[in-house]
C-alpha cells in the first residue's frame, strides 16, 4: 500500500508529555487522571483487525468488502508507511488460487510467543466462504516465515459462515474462533490440525433481537458471535448485535470429546453489556474492555460487580472495532465505520488509550 494512505500523527511534545504523565501513578491523595485517547494512524482503506506484538510492532488487516483492497495484512511502520505482511505474494489476491493467497482477512492476533495469527474467512463482500479459501496462518514475527497454514472445510465453515476473531490457548494447544455469520465457536486443535464447530446456532452465539441505534440512526443488520477474550481459564464471547456476555471454561472447551451438548451445559451468562464488536481484558482479569458501537466509546465492565462505565469516547471513533492490548499499558483500537458502508467518510482511524495507570 502507498504510504500516503496511512499517516501517523505524532506531535512529539504532546505525545511525550502525555505518555509520561499517564504512565506515572498519581501522587497520594490526588485524583486519578482520566484516560486520554489519541489518534495515532489513519487510512483511506477500511481496516478491522489490529494487534500489537510483545515488542511493540503493530499489524492491521483490511477485509475484502469491496474491490478496492490493495493489501490484506500490513505492518504499520513508525514513519507512517505500511509494509505488506508477511510478503507481497500472500497479499496478491488470485481468485483461481484462494488457498495460496489472502482472500478476505478479518483479524490478526499476536501471541505471547511472538507469532502472528492471520484469520481469513475467505468471504469477499460477505459472499462465501469460497472453496479452499478459509484458513488460519501462523507467522513467526522474528523471521517473517509462515510456520503453519490451517485450513477449514465446509463442515466447519458452511455457506453463510464468517470466521471473525480468535484467541490462543497455549496451555491446551487450541485456537478459539468466533463465527459471526451463522453463530458458533470453532475450536482448532494445533496438535492434530483438526477443528470442531461447537455451540452451533446456540442461543449464546446467535444475534439477539434488540434495536441498535448508532449515533441516532438505526442499524438493522444481525451479526452473531463476534467479540472474544480469554483469561487462561475462561473463554468470553458475545454476539455483535446483542447485549449478553457469555463464558465457557477452557478445560471443557478444549476436551477432545467436547460436543455441542456438553459445552451447552457449561455456558454461563455473565452480564448484560451493549452492542459491541471487540472485547479484551485490560490490567487484570476483573476488567473487560468493550467497544461500544452505538456511541463511539470504549466501556469497562467490572466482572465482580457487573457495573459498566465509559472509559474513553471520541466523535471520530466511529464503530470502534478491534481492541489490542500492548505491553506498555496502552490499548489500541480501530475505527472501521461499518455502519456507514459502502461509502463512509474517510479516513479510517486507529486510536490508543491508557488502560492501566
Amino acid at each position: 500500500m502507498n504510504s500516503k494512505l496511512v499517516s501517523i500523527i505524532a506531535i512529539s511534545g504532546f505525545l511525550s508529555s502525555s505518555s509520561a504523565a499517564l504512565a506515572d501513578k498519581p501522587p497520594v491523595g490526588a485524583k486519578k487522571r482520566a484516560p486520554t485517547i489519541m489518534q495515532i494512524a489513519k487510512s483511506s482503506k477500511q481496516w478491522t483487525g489490529i494487534t500489537v506484538s510483545k515488542t511493540g510492532r503493530v499489524f492491521v488487516c483490511y477485509p475484502r468488502w469491496s474491490d478496492d483492497v490493495p493489501v490484506s495484512v500490513a505492518e504499520l511502520m513508525p514513519d507512517g508507511s505500511t509494509r505488506a505482511f508477511p510478503d507481497k505474494k500472500w497479499n496478491q489476491y488470485n481468485k483461481s488460487k484462494p488457498a495460496d493467497c489472502f482472500v478476505c482477512v478479518q483479524s490478526v492476533f499476536a501471541d505471547k510467543d511472538d507469532n502472528l495469527w492471520i484469520l481469513d474467512p475467505a468471504a469477499p463482500k460477505f459472499q462465501g466462504p469460497v472453496k479452499d479459501g478459509a484458513k488460519l496462518l501462523k507467522v513467526d514475527l522474528t523471521t517473517g516465515k509462515v510456520l503453519s497454514t490451517f485450513k477449514f472445510n465446509n463442515q466447519i465453515c458452511p455457506k453463510g459462515s464468517y470466521l471473525n476473531d480468535l484467541r490462543v490457548d497455549s496451555a491446551n494447544n487450541k485456537i478459539y474462533i468466533t463465527e459471526s455469520g451463522l453463530g458458533a465457536i470453532i475450536v482448532l486443535d494445533l496438535k492434530t490440525s483438526t477443528s470442531k464447530r461447537l455451540l452451533d446456532k446456540h442461543p449464546s452465539t446467535i444475534a439477539e433481537n434488540i434495536p441498535v441505534v448508532i449515533n441516532g440512526k438505526p442499524w438493522t443488520k444481525k451479526v452473531a458471535s463476534d467479540g472474544i477474550a480469554f483469561d487462561g481459564d475462561y473463554l468470553y464471547y458475545k454476539a455483535l448485535t446483542g447485549k449478553s456476555l457469555y463464558r465457557v471454561p477452557a478445560k471443557e472447551l478444549s476436551l477432545d470429546d467436547a460436543t455441542n451438548d456438553s459445552i451447552a451445559k457449561v455456558v454461563e451468562k455473565i452480564a448484560d453489556t451493549c452492542p459491541s464488536d471487540g472485547i479484551e481484558f485490560g490490567d487484570d482479569e476483573d476488567n473487560l474492555f468493550i467497544t461500544s458501537i452505538e456511541d463511539n466509546s470504549i466501556k469497562r465492565l467490572n466482572l465482580k460487580d457487573k457495573k459498566m462505565s465509559v472509559v474513553v469516547q471520541d466523535k471520530n471513533m466511529i464503530w470502534p472495532d478491534t481492541l489490542s492490548k500492548a505491553a506498555n499499558g496502552w490499548m489500541y483500537v480501530t475505527s472501521s465505520q461499518i455502519n456507514l458502508m459502502p461509502k463512509p467518510p474517510s479516513p479510517y482511524r486507529v486510536f490508543k488509550f491508557k488502560y492501566s495507570n
